[in-house]
C-alpha cells in the first residue's frame, strides 16, 4: 500500500505539475467556462482577499456636452456609482481511496492508476458543479454562483452585485444595470438571434459570443447552410467544441445551457473572478473522519462569475426549434 508522502507525490505530479491533461480536465465538458476561465478572454481578476470581489463599472456617468467660447461649463459633480460587489463561491470535488481499494489494487502501477482515477473524478466533478451554476439564477444571497440567469433578470429590485436596476442610472437617462431576457415563444430564426444582440448593445458593440443547447444550434445550423451565410469557428472547433460564427459573433454550443435559451454576452463585460488560492487548489490526503478505512483529499474553487455593464448582455428562453 501507498504510504503518505507515495500518495502525495502521485497527486502532486498530475495535478499541480505544469501537467496539460490534468488541466484540460476542468475545461474539455463546457466551452463558456473554457472560454472565459481557461482563457481568459473576458473579465479576469484573480484577488488575494476581502469579503467581496469589487468590480468597477463601466458606463456614462459624468457630467459631459459640447460648449462655445464664453458657455460657462458645468462644474456638477453627479453622484456616480463606481462599483459592484460579488459574493465568494465556494465549490468542491471529493476524492477518496477506501483501505480495501488499495488492496484490491495491489502493485506500482495499478495504485499509481487508482490515485490518478480518483483525483481525475474529484477535479471533473468541480468542474462540472461550476459549469452547471454558471448558467444558473443563483443571486446575491445564494452559496451558489451568480450565474447568467441572474445577470439577465427581468426583475428589476432584485439586487445583482448589490446594485439594483433603478439604482443605476446613466447621464443619458438609460440604465446599464438593465437585465434583459426575452421570454416570448417562438421558433429560433436569425431575425429573433439579431433582435437580440440589438437589445444589449453598448457604445455601439454587441455581444460578441452566444451561447445555446444542441437543438437549437443545429436548428441555426440548418437555416445558414441554405443561405451559405456562416464559417465554421475554427478557434472554437480547436478547443473541441462545436461553434461558427455569425454577422461577426461565436455562436457556440454549451452542453450546461438550459433548455430553450440563448444567452448573447459581450466578452468585454463579463467573466470570473477567482481567488489566488483557490483557482483549482487541493488539499493534503487525509485520513476519514467517518470512522471508515481511507484517505481522502479535496479540489477546492473560490470565486464568482462577474460583470461590469449589465446592458451589455440579453438572453431569449423559451425558444423552439420550429
Amino acid at each position: 500500500m501507498l504510504t503518505n508522502p507515495e500518495i502525495e507525490r502521485i497527486t502532486n505530479d498530475f495535478v499541480v505539475a505544469d501537467n496539460k491533461r490534468a488541466t484540460d480536465i476542468y475545461f474539455e465538458s463546457s466551452w463558456l467556462l473554457n472560454y472565459l476561465m481557461k482563457q481568459r478572454m473576458g473579465l479576469w481578476k484573480m484577488p488575494d482577499g476581502g469579503q467581496r470581489i469589487q468590480v468597477p463599472l463601466r458606463y456614462d456617468g459624468a457630467e459631459s456636452g459640447f460648449y462655445q467660447r464664453n458657455d460657462t461649463l458645468s462644474e456638477d459633480e453627479r453622484e456616480i456609482i463606481t462599483n459592484a460587489f460579488f459574493g465568494w463561491r465556494h465549490a468542491f470535488g471529493n476524492a477518496t481511496i477506501y483501505r480495501t481499494d488499495e488492496l484490491e489494487n495491489a502493485g506500482e502501477y495499478a495504485e499509481v492508476m487508482l490515485v490518478t482515477e480518483r483525483v481525475s473524478a474529484a477535479m471533473e466533478s468541480a468542474s462540472k458543479v461550476i459549469a452547471q451554476q454558471l448558467y444558473a439564477a443563483g443571486g446575491d444571497s445564494s452559496k451558489l454562483i451568480t450565474g447568467l440567469q441572474s445577470l439577465v433578470s427581468e426583475t428589476s429590485t432584485t439586487a445583482y452585485g448589490t446594485l439594483t436596476e433603478d439604482g443605476l442610472v446613466a447621464k443619458d437617462g438609460t440604465k446599464p444595470w438593465e437585465g434583459k431576457t426575452t421570454v416570448t415563444s417562438e421558433a429560433i430564426s436569425l431575425a429573433a438571434i439579431r433582435a437580440l444582440r440589438s437589445s444589449a448593445r453598448f457604445n455601439a458593440k454587441r455581444p460578441d459570443c452566444m451561447t445555446t443547447t444542441e437543438d437549437l444550434y443545429t436548428a441555426v445550423l440548418n437555416i445558414l447552410q441554405v443561405q451559405q451565410r456562416y464559417t465554421e469557428n475554427k478557434d472554437v472547433t480547436a478547443t473541441g467544441f462545436t461553434g461558427l460564427t455569425f454577422d461577426g459573433a461565436k455562436l457556440v454550443v454549451d452542453d450546461y445551457c438550459p433548455s430553450g435559451w440563448l444567452f448573447a454576452l459581450n466578452s468585454k463585460h463579463v467573466g470570473f473572478a477567482v481567488h489566488k488560492k483557490g483557482y483549482f487548489a487541493r488539499t493534503p490526503w487525509t485520513k476519514l473522519t467517518s470512522g471508515a478505512q481511507g484517505r481522502t483529499m479535496k479540489i477546492l474553487w473560490d470565486g464568482n462569475l462577474i460583470c461590469n455593464n449589465r446592458q451589455s448582455h440579453a438572453a431569449h428562453s423559451n425558444l423552439s426549434t420550429s
